[in-house]
């Protein structure tokens, strides 16, 4: 039997794998704002709004503290369901002009409750009107993850939790939730009671882990039940960790920008990425808040192919990892990979 060619000969490897169907597993709506859309949104709302430059500034920072630092500036102008609606239409928009055929986006709850002091529901109108017209408009679908903030503590982290299950009867684009933060001021164990309520709510689990503290976080995150891991940095420090996870086949949710910009990883050679996925673990690729590292989904296919020197054969499992690692029913995740084997 002849060998399928590693791309159709009419198309340069770049832009093979922008029509790559894909999925993203790892990305914060409220990350995905561009600095044009952050100046929209602040003559929406400031006094004095910003300019283009000062919306480009807040997207600099060294280290992780610096970013969630500047993650929240730049979620203080969300203040109403139209600003969501907005931001959710721009995101989907972004994702098909990449070759997206669905995303699971996290949402923060906590940042509205305990930033804002305000209740969810409204917010929540405006991400689904711009869910809906964005899936009518581009063909891709969108689920979402909510997230709590573990470092404002385990009574937030529960009314975010108990609340996604309660909207979850209305919206079942809601799927799943997660914790994000700071992990060192909000270890995963803290909410294994939780993580278990939700379960038992029909909520399918993730929780970053690995990303600025050690592998001990990820064990942490596995043993309340995390289905899917988001970033996994350390892992590569634990050798009985790295064989747990290829055993059990837990999806990890990759950001290689990501961790170069917040300084959790300090080279592209040093990134696990690569090793990953040749000691057989889940990989999936995602972009994590693509405008504040400079880099979208499809720029990390491609950081992968060029310097990480995947194949294409394998550029075309990592997309069908993210398939398999996406909470989407088993028809459309069947359908989806068909999509990929076939492209």
């Amino acid at each position: 039997m002849p060998q399928r060619p590693a791309y159709p000969l009419d198309l340069e490897p770049r832009d093979w794998l922008r029509r790559l169907p894909k999925c993203e597993l790892h990305l914060h709506l409220e990350g995905t704002i561009e600095p044009e859309t952050l100046v929209e949104l602040s003559r929406r709302h400031d006094a004095t709004p910003l300019t283009l430059e000062q919306a480009r500034a807040l997207y600099r920072y060294d280290n992780f503290l610096e970013f969630l630092m500047a993650f929240k500036a730049v979620t203080e102008r969300l203040q109403t369901p139209e600003d969501y609606e907005l931001i959710t239409y721009n995101m989907v928009s972004a994702l098909a002009a990449q070759g997206v055929v669905h995303a699971e986006a996290y949402v923060s709850f906590g940042i509205i409750y305990f930033i804002k002091q305000l209740e969810v529901e409204p917010f929540v109108e405006g991400m689904e009107r711009g869910r809906l017209r964005a899936e009518k408009d581009f063909g891709v679908t969108l689920l979402w993850i909510i997230d709590a903030v573990r470092h404002f503590g385990v009574e937030e982290a529960a009314r975010v939790f108990r609340k996604a299950a309660e909207l979850r009867e209305q919206y079942p684009s809601i799927v799943g939730i997660g914790i994000g933060g700071d992990e060192a001021r909000g270890p995963a164990d803290q909410f294994r009671d939780l993580y278990l309520e939700a379960r038992k709510a029909g909520l399918r689990l993730t929780a970053h882990a690995g990303e600025s503290v050690g592998p001990h976080s990820i064990w942490s995150a596995i043993n309340i039940g995390a289905e899917r891991i988001g970033h996994a940095l350390t892992a590569t420090q634990d050798t009985e960790l790295l064989e747990v996870l290829a055993e059990k086949q837990i999806p990890l949710e990759l950001n290689i920008t990501s961790n170069l910009k917040t300084g959790c990883c300090p080279s592209l050679d040093s990134h696990p990425a690569r090793d990953y996925f040749h000691s057989g673990l889940m990989v999936t690729l995602n972009s994590d808040d693509p405008p504040m590292f400079g880099a979208n989904l499809l720029d990390e296919y491609i950081l992968a192919h060029e310097q990480l020197e995947f194949t294409l054969e394998q550029m075309r499992e990592l997309a069908a990892n993210s398939v398999e690692a996406s909470f989407l029913g088993p028809e459309r995740k069947l359908a989806l990979l068909r999509r990929v084997e076939q492209f």
